[in-house]
């Protein structure tokens, strides 16, 4: 199992424009295509104006197949294109468990 961790900074004041136009649009695609949502968040200290975002994968192949998918969703495309000019910056992470990681041992 892998994790991808997904940052988002945005304009002052859009990240609760972007989370209002989430919930509406872009969370239903995202659960029904992506899959495992690990979970969503607003940051309250360090950098503010931020929304991280979690998912988990069997490996990088169901990664790139789940996000193919949604890159392909037109409903998904529109939604980019009207929150895109909220977004400031974008970082995406890639986490990886430990041997030890329950999470680790779940796909043993």
């Amino acid at each position: 199992m892998i994790v991808e961790e997904r940052i988002y900074t945005f304009k002052i004041g859009g990240a609760g424009e972007f989370l209002r136009l989430y919930e509406e649009r872009g969370l239903e695609l995202q659960r029904r295509i992506l899959g495992r949502m690990v979970g969503y968040f607003t940051t309250e200290f360090g950098t503010l104006h931020q929304i991280v975002h979690m998912w988990a994968y069997r490996d990088l192949a169901e990664r790139a197949e789940r996000r193919a998918l949604l890159a392909a969703e037109p409903a998904w495309l529109e939604f980019q294109k009207d929150t895109a000019g909220l977004i400031v910056k974008q970082e995406n992470r890639l986490l990886m468990p430990t041997r030890f990681s329950p999470w680790f041992e779940d796909e043993a």
